[in-house]
């Protein structure tokens, strides 16, 4: 385990310099830079601009500054929001972008397992085909469809729930709910076929045998087997959500990350782009990482150096 966590750390440290590098050099390869939409047309303010924030040094030099002001986690000021730095926005957005990504992952997984066991229990039955019926839709229609979809019928002409910001429990239902179906739909799936597999092996029938309870037999020998497949996606699922919350927080008016890295984009503001690739790559890199530990802990037969390598 020792072993693995070193080599995983470093790799680590590896991946993540080569998502900051790219990034960089992909940002300033874009032509123009992000002063050419301002208003005034005084040549001479934009070159202070470009001066005040470094931008006229050569690029390997902008480079190594950027990599040093990685290293000591200050990602510097916005450029179309001087007043707010990189490090401000990200305190005050992940905080948001987070919840409701847990909150998602915690419906998706709790609702996808559920679904895919008694899809598994109750093979070719009524109960199966409803369940991946569910699954089907959750895969094949976007999370911006069911949002709007959602926001129609729930908070349009049903005027049940909120559509907007995100200040109560009522106001995290629907964001919630629209970004949970697919991954929700991925694990109900692969659940199922896990399910039915664990369910033929010769442990399960021997533990039938000596006369355990149905409930016994699923909870404590089947599915702990049975969610390795899943523990493997968790990961992926991870990264999806929380790049997908920037949609849906668009769309529901979340004030979360998403908010600052679209109008980031739009505004070709540097620092917090390449801030925000920076931070969610960390996280992103750090949950895979925690997701191999997982998955060795659930099924200790499993060598995890021979599985990195």
């Amino acid at each position: 385990m020792n072993t693995f966590i070193v080599r995983r750390l470093i790799s680590m440290l590896l991946t993540l310099w080569l998502i900051i590098t790219g990034t960089f050099f992909l940002m300033h390869a874009v032509p123009g830079s992000p002063f050419n939409e301002e208003r005034t047309t005084n040549e001479a303010v934009q070159q202070n601009l470009i001066a005040y924030y470094k931008l006229d040094q050569p690029l390997v030099i902008q480079y190594v500054n950027y990599l040093k002001s990685v290293i000591t986690l200050d990602f510097g000021p916005s450029i179309k929001k001087s007043s707010q730095t990189v490090n401000d926005m990200i305190s005050w957005g992940f905080p948001v972008s987070l919840e409701l990504g847990l909150y998602t992952l915690a419906l998706a997984i709790v609702s996808g397992i559920t679904l895919g066991v008694i899809a598994a229990l109750k093979r070719n039955g009524i109960i199966d085909y409803l369940a991946m019926t569910i699954a089907v839709l959750g895969i094949s229609i976007p999370n911006f469809v069911l949002a709007t979809l959602f926001i129609q019928v729930f908070a349009g002409e049903g005027g049940w729930l909120p559509t907007a910001t995100w200040t109560s429990w009522r106001h995290m239902i629907l964001p919630t709910f629209a970004l949970a179906t697919g991954p929700m739909a991925i694990i109900a799936r692969l659940t199922r076929s896990s399910m039915l597999e664990v369910l033929t092996q010769d442990y399960i029938r021997t533990a039938k045998a000596k006369g355990l309870s149905p409930a016994k037999i699923v909870f404590k020998h089947a599915l702990r087997n049975a969610l390795l497949p899943v523990v493997t996606v968790l990961g992926t699922l991870a990264a999806s959500i929380l790049t997908g919350t920037f949609v849906i927080e668009k769309i529901f008016a979340i004030p979360g990350m998403g908010k600052y890295f679209i109008e980031s984009i739009n505004n070709r503001d540097y620092p917090v782009i390449m801030g925000t690739t920076v931070f969610y790559s960390t996280v992103l890199i750090i949950m895979l990482f925690l997701v191999d530990i997982a998955y060795g802990i659930l099924d200790p037969r499993i060598d995890l150096n021979k599985k990195e390598g």
